[in-house]
């Protein structure tokens, strides 16, 4: 390893008992507690993984564990000095647990380390969040490590936490982002922060200011991505993609490691050093952090890809008509006062399907002075799905719509799980619809999306600050496309290589 030179595959029977208790706990603690605290336990393999980042070091140490569990991820921490790996002369550890049903599984792992090294340990109950942004304010703590796997859990912008981080200069939307923002701010100059997090915050608007945070107080040594997005906690039926993130406070950024391995088995582990400007690109004003895999080995499109949608006169936008608002308005069979309301569902591999008879969705919503803002003239779009399934093939999936299929109706309604492209709130070209098309359904497109987007949603921002092909190449493309009945991925692939050179 690069930075960690104590990572290895073998536990040691220390580890291995704390890992019997982690599936003891899981089992025994219901989906719905889990989800209310947003805790999910770290298991061994990855638990030794996260400690194996830290550089070796000696003198004393100030350990930080937001969100202890039963001790998985300091147990690692400590193996590694009991092992040698790092020679300090004192551990001064803080590990926060909330929930008072861990905490004896806590007590027990902390103290069998107390007689292997020089460890003394406090656990504290009380809530991290509070305590941090009290700790920040009265310059308290001033920690050396860093070691979390902070819940996830969406926190509302009106909510008592969000006005606690507000007060120390943290703006998020989620706790775990929350929780890595307040360790970075409670870690001395030149400390190590290592934590297990959804790879979420790596792009979308939403996590803008915690990006920012991040540049502004740490360098990035280290990031790790599990390929699989089912199996870093599959005991506990986790499928959000998650990423092992090491920082260094204040540090002078330099190249990245970015590792991978498709589960917490780290078989298959393989790491590659890669220049800052290639994690996150110096012409991207939403700084969104790429994650070079070994299936996407660049996160950089051709030369000849580099077109933004307002030089090309297009724009994105995520369809407005949010359903459960306009509930009044929508018909499931569509009548003659109505028009198409396209859901992602009406769309696949073979183009459009509609109506959809039997689903929970509707199919239609009533045209008239109340929802014509909602709608848009008929026409020839290209419309992307926010989500994809857990396993999708593809993260980015493009269809046409075509009017014809709908019997020309005066306008569509497009729901807030698709984004779409258009002219101005009007219809593209028929031939830049298909072109647009078969660009994002291409291999290229979804290596390069996956370079910086860790979840399933696609975004009408993430589109925007795409780089496309010329209007000129995007209709020619467009103009082979609608010359064929069936087009395969390795002929979408084949066409692009050529018109990308």
């Amino acid at each position: 390893m690069t930075s960690g030179e104590g990572f290895s595959i073998e536990s040691t029977t220390s580890l291995t008992a704390v890992d019997q208790t982690r599936l003891k706990v899981s089992k025994r603690t219901g989906a719905e507690k889990k989800s209310h605290l947003g805790q999910f336990l770290t298991p061994a393999n990855t638990a030794a993984f996260m400690a194996g980042l830290f550089p070796r070091s000696n003198g004393e140490c100030r350990l930080l564990d937001a969100g202890a569990g039963i001790g998985s991820l300091t147990s690692a921490f400590l193996e590694r000095c009991v092992n040698g790996d790092m020679a300090f002369d004192t551990i001064l550890l803080k590990a926060f647990e909330i929930d008072p049903t861990v905490q004896s599984e806590l007590r027990d792992s902390l103290s069998f380390y107390t007689k292997k090294c020089p460890l003394s340990y406090e656990i504290i109950s009380d809530d991290f969040v509070e305590e941090a942004t009290n700790a920040i304010q009265f310059q308290q703590y001033n920690f050396t490590h860093a070691i979390l796997n902070p819940p996830y859990k969406k926190i509302r912008s009106d909510s008592r936490y969000r006005g606690l981080l507000r007060k120390v200069g943290i703006e998020t939307i989620n706790l775990y982002s929350a929780f890595l923002a307040l360790t970075i701010a409670l870690t001395e100059p030149g400390g190590q922060i290592v934590a297990i997090i959804p790879r979420s915050f790596c792009n979308g608007p939403y996590y803008r200011p915690f990006r920012r945070f991040i540049f502004a107080h740490t360098a990035i040594r280290h990031l790790h991505l599990f390929e699989s997005r089912t199996r870093a906690f599959k005991d506990d039926n986790v499928l959000q993609e998650t990423i092992i993130i090491q920082l260094e406070r204040d540090g002078q950024q330099g190249p990245v490691t970015v590792s991978t391995s498709t589960d917490n088995t780290f078989t298959d582990l393989t790491e590659i050093s890669w220049p800052f400007k290639q994690i996150v690109l110096p012409d991207n004003p939403e700084q969104f952090i790429h994650v070079p895999t070994s299936s996407a080995v660049t996160a950089k499109l051709p030369p000849a890809i580099h077109h933004t949608l307002d030089e090309l006169g297009i724009g994105v936008s995520t369809g407005p008509v949010v359903d459960f608002r306009l509930r009044k308005y929508l018909r499931e069979t569509p009548d003659p006062d109505c028009v198409p309301l396209l859901y992602p569902g009406h769309f696949n591999n073979d183009g459009a399907n509609w109506p959809v008879s039997g689903e929970k969705k509707r199919n239609a919503i009533r045209y008239s002075s109340d929802t014509q803002k909602w709608l848009y003239p008929s026409g020839y779009y290209c419309v992307v799905r926010r989500f994809s399934s857990k396993e999708e093939k593809r993260r980015v999936v493009a269809n046409v719509v075509d009017p014809s299929v709908f019997g020309e109706p005066k306008a569509l309604g497009f729901e807030n799980h698709l984004n779409l492209f258009h002219e101005n709130k009007r219809s593209l070209p028929q031939a830049l619809a298909h072109g647009l098309t078969v660009f994002l359904n291409s291999t290229l497109v979804d290596n390069y999306f996956r370079c910086f987007s860790g979840h399933t949603q696609v975004n009408a921002t993430d589109l925007k600050l795409m780089k496309y092909p010329s209007r000129t190449t995007l209709l020619k493309l467009g103009k082979w496309a609608m010359k064929h009945k069936k087009i395969t991925q390795t002929m979408i692939d084949d066409r692009i290589q050529i018109l990308s050179t």
